[in-house]
Order: C-alpha cells, then sequence, then structure tokens
C-alpha cells in the first residue's frame, strides 16, 4: 500500500507540474500573439513626427527588435529589414541632436542577424560628428538658456547612449563608450534629482535653476512618467550591451538599481503609472508609453539577476496585465500620451508608435520571465 501511496502522490505532482508548464507555455504563446497584432495594426498605422527616421519611429523600432530578439517570430525581422531599406539605413540629419540617431538601434540589430546586411556607414558618419565635432550646444552658445549641454532632455538618454553602446560592441572601438559616458554625465550632474532619484525633463522643470520653480497643483516637483521611462528602460538597454570591464559600468548599473527602486515605489494598484510621478491625482488614469518603458525595465533587471524576483516580479505582471488591457481588439495600444515635455492626460483612444515599442519592449522581457 506504501509503494502505491508514493506512486500516486508522484503521478500527482508529474500532472501539476505539466498543467504549471501548459499555463506557462499558454501564457507566453498569449504575450506573443498580442505582440504580432501590436505590430501589424501599428505598420498598418504609420506615423512620426518628422520623418520615417525620427526618433519616434527610433524608440517604435528598438521595440520591434527586442521582440524579434526575443520571440525569433520572422514578422519582426521583416518589419525590421522593409524600414531599414526604406531608409537606405540612414539617422535622419540633424547630427547634433540625439533624437535624430535613435533609429540606428534596429539597424545594428538587423546587422547582427547576418552579415553585410546593413550599411552602418550613415550611423558611423553621424556618430563621429555627433560625438566629436563641435556644435552650438556643446559650445553652451545656444540662445535657450537651458539647451547648454549636448543632450540637454533625459529623453536623450534613450535615444543616442544605447545605439553608441551596441556600435561599440560590434566594431570593438571603445573611444564611443568613454565618448558616450562624457555626454551621459553631464546630463545625470544636470538634471538627476538625488532627494527624488528621479530626473527632471530638462532645466525648466528643476527646482533652484529658475526664478520661478514650476510646481505641481499639489506643491511637488514636477517628474514627467515618460521622461523617467526614457532614461530607465535606456539604462536596461545599454547595460545589456555594456562590457562588464567597463571602467564606469557599475555607475550604470547603481544608477539603474537606485531608480528602480523609486519607480517599483511608484507603481498603482491597478499596475500603471500616472504621467506625473509626484502628483497622481493630477490625472488619475494610467499611461502606457511610460508604464510600457517601466515593465521593460524592471523585467529586464529580474531576469538577469539584479532585482529581487519576488518584488520585482509581481510588480511587473501586475503592469503587464494592465498594459494588455489597453490594448484594443484590432491591435491598438492606447492610452498613449502624445508627443510632450511635461505630464499631460492621455485618453483610451490616444496612440503614438512609440507606445507601441514600449509594449513591444514589456512583452520582450515578459517573455523570458520564468
Amino acid at each position: 500500500m506504501k509503494s502505491i501511496k508514493i506512486v500516486t502522490h508522484a503521478a500527482i505532482l508529474l500532472l501539476l507540474c505539466l498543467g504549471l508548464n501548459a499555463q506557462t507555455g499558454m501564457e507566453k504563446e498569449t504575450i506573443e500573439k498580442a505582440m504580432v497584432r501590436a505590430l501589424e495594426w501599428q505598420e498598418a498605422h504609420p506615423i512620426f513626427a518628422m520623418a520615417p527616421t525620427d526618433w519616434t519611429n527610433g524608440a517604435y523600432y528598438v521595440g520591434v527588435s527586442k521582440a524579434h530578439e526575443s520571440t525569433g517570430n520572422p514578422i519582426f525581422l521583416a518589419a525590421l529589414k522593409t524600414m531599414g531599406y526604406y531608409n537606405h539605413w540612414k539617422p535622419l540629419y540633424r547630427t547634433y541632436h540625439a533624437d535624430d540617431v535613435a533609429i540606428s538601434y534596429m539597424y545594428l540589430y538587423a546587422n547582427s542577424t547576418r552579415k553585410n546586411l546593413v550599411d552602418l556607414g550613415p550611423t558611423k558618419e553621424f556618430l563621429d560628428t555627433h560625438l566629436y565635432q563641435s556644435n552650438k550646444w556643446k559650445e553652451g552658445t545656444d540662445s535657450q538658456a537651458f539647451k547648454k549641454i549636448l543632450w540637454w532632455w533625459c529623453d536623450a538618454l534613450f535615444m543616442a547612449p544605447p545605439v553608441i553602446t551596441v556600435y561599440a560592441e560590434q566594431t570593438g572601438e571603445k573611444k564611443y563608450l568613454d565618448a558616450m559616458h562624457k555626454y551621459y554625465m553631464e546630463t545625470y550632474n544636470l538634471l538627476y534629482d538625488r532627494q527624488e532619484q528621479l530626473f527632471a525633463r530638462d532645466t525648466r522643470y528643476q527646482w533652484g535653476v529658475n526664478e520661478k520653480d514650476l510646481k505641481e497643483p499639489n506643491g511637488k516637483k514636477i517628474f514627467w512618467a515618460r521622461g523617467n521611462g526614457w532614461v530607465l528602460g535606456g539604462l536596461a538597454l545599454i547595460l545589456d550591451d555594456l562590457p562588464k570591464d567597463f571602467e564606469h559600468y557599475n555607475f550604470y548599473l547603481n544608477l539603474y538599481k537606485e531608480m528602480a527602486a523609486r519607480i517599483q515605489s511608484l507603481q498603482h494598484e491597478d499596475g500603471l503609472w500616472r504621467t506625473s510621478l509626484l502628483s497622481p491625482e493630477s490625472w488619475n488614469h494610467g499611461e502606457v508609453s511610460a508604464s510600457g518603458f517601466y515593465t521593460f525595465a524592471l523585467a529586464w533587471g529580474v531576469n538577469n539577476g539584479i532585482l529581487d524576483k519576488t518584488t520585482y516580479g509581481s510588480a511587473v505582471k501586475k503592469a503587464w496585465k494592465a498594459l494588455e488591457a489597453r490594448q484594443q481588439e484590432n491591435g491598438m495600444v492606447g492610452r498613449v500620451q502624445n508627443i510632450g515635455a511635461d505630464p499631460q492626460p492621455a485618453s483610451a483612444d490616444s496612440w503614438q508608435n512609440y507606445g507601441t515599442g514600449a509594449f513591444l519592449l514589456a512583452g520582450s522581457e515578459l517573455l523570458k520571465m520564468d
């Protein structure tokens, strides 16, 4: 009788394990289907601020790149190749502006999938001009007082540094990492609020810099959710490719962990973050682009053993369920704040391609979680 009980218990345990594995497989299949639907809808509704090579498409195709990396689904790579050939593998024309190289992230990813697929000449030309030639921001001669360094707005920390990091990895040229760190530190020293452990969008939103400090209605400092989403998401991308023996590696790792803890503490019960991080009551609804970047970044930390699996894993899963709920049946990802520089509301039907990119980024890391 004892042996029968042992066999029975073992059989039950095996069935339970098979059931859990099947459920996990079904959940991952559901996530990938949601990502494919988002891609298909976005590709059928192209949008950009200036041109197909601008920062909005750049952020979107970062998400597409990571979606392909995590799924291997050829639909994502096909979208990358189509856009790359259409763009002739070129960034946008403003070589002094970090936003205009963001699209090169997907060129570099496509280049990693097949040798000699991509012409990286235009990306090299852009980076060499951007990093090593003078312009009015580097020289501090811009007529607008808040534009006195190369990356004067926190969004730039998503747009250029991950591209530079991957480019340095693919070429083996460390000088690009040194230049990236130099300009990253300028932005960090200017815009990072060490007390709040958040980034001001630019010096217009920084206390003690302007004659009249801008405040939220509740009297607190203005910290834009998507602005900090750009930074935290960018840090995860940088750390993913930054060599661990790079002399400043621990700076990026420690900043990532510090910001991750702060952002996790500001998550709301519904799983999403509000457009104004310290004044959530201003627009008491979740915003998907910021929340997507946070979900991606926190999930990346869990998957890489940097963040506690229990604390951050539950936050990530709750956030993903909320993101899925904001995706409409046709695949459109709603509740995305429009282009801006400060907290503003987002309706259920407001969408942008970078919001879809954030959704794809989040899904790409969810698929890697146990």
